[in-house]
C-alpha cells in the first residue's frame, strides 16, 4: 500500500496562444489503502487529474508524491501504477493471456513460467480462466472489463488508476460489477484512485470523494459528510438524486418570504444566522419534503404537475410560483397530477446558501450514527 500525495497541482494547456485551465491548484493527500473517487460533471479535470497522476500528462504546475518521494519527472512505467482506461485499451490481436501478460514481459525480467502462473492466478481471481484464450473481439463488454482490471492487477502495483471503467456497460452489469470493484479492491488493499461522472457511483464506492467544478476542487469528504454537509450550493446540487431543490427567498427577521409562502424559522436558528444577508438560497433534499394538513406549521400549497411512480418512490414535479421542485414520496402514497398539496419543509432538514457566492449557511442536522454514539459512551 501507498500514500498519494498531489500538491498543488496545476494543468494549463496552450489553445492557439490562449490558456486554458484544466486543473487549478489542487491540493490532497491519499492515504495507504484508500479509495478515493474524484468526480464532478464532464470537463471538470477529474481525468487530467487521473492523467497527470499517471504521468500521461505534464504538470505545469505542483508535485506528484508517491510514499514522500516526487515521481512528478518520473515516465509512466516508473511510477509503478496501473492504469484501468475507458475503453479498456485491449490489444485486440493478442488473447486475454497476452493481454494480461503484456506488461510484465516489458517491465519486468519475471520467466515466462512465473508470468504464466502470476496470469493463471489472477485470472481464477477475476473468474476469467475460460477467457484466457480468447480475443477481446469474442468477449462482451464485462468480460473485457475483468481483463483490463486483470492486466493492471498482475502487475501488483502501488496504485490503481481508474478512469470511468463502467461507463461502456449497460446499467445492469454496471451495478453489479460496481460491488466487485469494492469487494477486489478491499481483498488487495491497494490504493485506488477512481475517476467518474456518475454521482451514484461516487457515492456507493469511494472512502471519500473530491469534487470538483471548473477545475477546482470544491470539497473532499466522505460521501455522507458531502451529502449532508455541502460546503456549498454546488455541490448540494451535484450530490444526490433527484437533485437538492433550491428556492431563492428574503429574510425578514426570522422569516423568509418568497411569493408563494412565508417561512417562520424557529428563535434559534434566527439567531444563528447573520445578519447581513437580505437573501439567502432555502435548500431542501427531495426526500426530505414531507406531504403535510394545513394545521401544520409552515405548510406551503403548491401543485403536482407530474407524478413519475417508480415503484417503491414516487416523484412528484410540483409548482412552486414559476419554478418546479421535486418531492420524494413513498410508492404507496397515492399523488394524482394536478392535485394541490400541502408540503411542510422540516427545518432540522433545511439548507442555506449564500446567494451571491453559494457558500453553505446553514447545512441540516447530520444523522446520529447510534454504533458510534455507543462506543463514544
Amino acid at each position: 500500500m501507498s500514500r498519494v500525495g498531489i500538491d498543488h497541482l496545476t494543468k494549463v494547456y496552450d489553445d492557439d496562444g490562449q490558456a486554458i485551465v484544466a486543473v487549478d491548484d489542487f491540493d490532497i493527500e491519499i492515504q495507504d489503502g484508500e479509495f478515493l473517487v474524484l468526480v464532478g460533471p464532464s470537463g471538470c479535470g477529474k481525468s487530467t487529474t487521473l492523467r497527470c497522476i499517471a504521468g500521461l500528462e505534464s504538470v505545469t504546475k505542483g508535485e506528484i508524491i508517491l510514499d514522500g518521494d516526487s515521481v512528478t519527472q518520473k515516465k509512466p512505467m516508473d511510477r509503478d501504477m496501473a492504469m484501468v482506461f475507458q475503453s479498456y485499451a485491449l490489444y485486440p490481436h493478442m488473447t486475454a493471456r497476452e493481454n494480461m501478460a503484456f506488461g510484465l514481459k516489458m517491465t519486468t525480467d519475471m520467466s515466462s513460467d512465473e508470468i504464466s502462473a502470476k496470469v493463471e492466478e489472477t485470472a481464477e481471481m477475476m473468474g476469467i480462466s475460460e477467457l484466457l484464450e480468447k480475443k477481446p473481439g469474442e468477449l462482451s463488454g464485462g468480460q473485457q472489463q475483468r481483463v483490463a482490471l486483470g492486466r493492471a492487477i498482475v502487475r501488483d502495483p502501488k496504485v490503481f488508476l481508474m478512469d470511468e471503467p463502467l461507463s461502456n456497460l449497460d446499467a445492469k452489469l454496471r451495478t453489479t460489477m460496481r460491488t466487485e470493484l469494492q469487494n477486489l479492491q478491499q481483498q488487495l488493499g491497494v490504493t485506488t484512485v477512481y475517476v467518474t461522472h456518475d454521482q451514484t457511483e461516487a457515492m456507493t464506492m469511494g472512502d471519500r470523494i473530491a469534487i470538483l467544478n471548473k477545475g477546482e476542487l470544491q470539497q473532499i469528504g466522505t460521501p455522507l459528510e458531502c451529502y449532508h454537509q455541502p460546503k456549498n450550493q454546488f455541490v448540494a446540487g451535484f450530490v444526490g438524486s433527484p437533485s437538492m431543490n433550491f428556492i431563492t427567498a428574503s429574510r425578514h427577521g426570522g422569516t423568509l418570504d418568497h411569493e408563494e409562502f412565508a417561512y417562520q424559522l424557529s428563535g434559534d436558528l434566527a439567531m444563528e444566522l447573520p445578519d447581513d444577508h437580505d437573501e439567502l438560497v432555502l435548500g431542501i433534499r427531495p426526500e426530505d419534503i414531507e406531504l403535510a394538513d394545513e394545521s401544520t406549521r409552515n405548510t406551503i400549497t403548491a401543485t403536482a404537475n407530474v407524478v413519475e411512480p417508480t415503484g417503491d418512490v414516487s416523484y412528484v414535479y410540483i409548482e412552486l410560483g414559476d419554478q418546479t421542485i421535486t418531492a420524494s414520496v413513498s410508492g404507496d402514497t397515492i399523488v394524482r397530477d394536478g392535485e394541490q398539496l400541502q408540503l411542510q419543509f422540516p427545518e432540522s432538514k433545511l439548507h442555506l446558501f449564500d446567494v451571491e457566492t453559494g457558500d453553505a449557511i446553514r447545512n441540516r442536522e447530520a444523522p446520529v450514527d447510534e454504533d458510534e454514539l455507543t462506543l463514544d459512551q
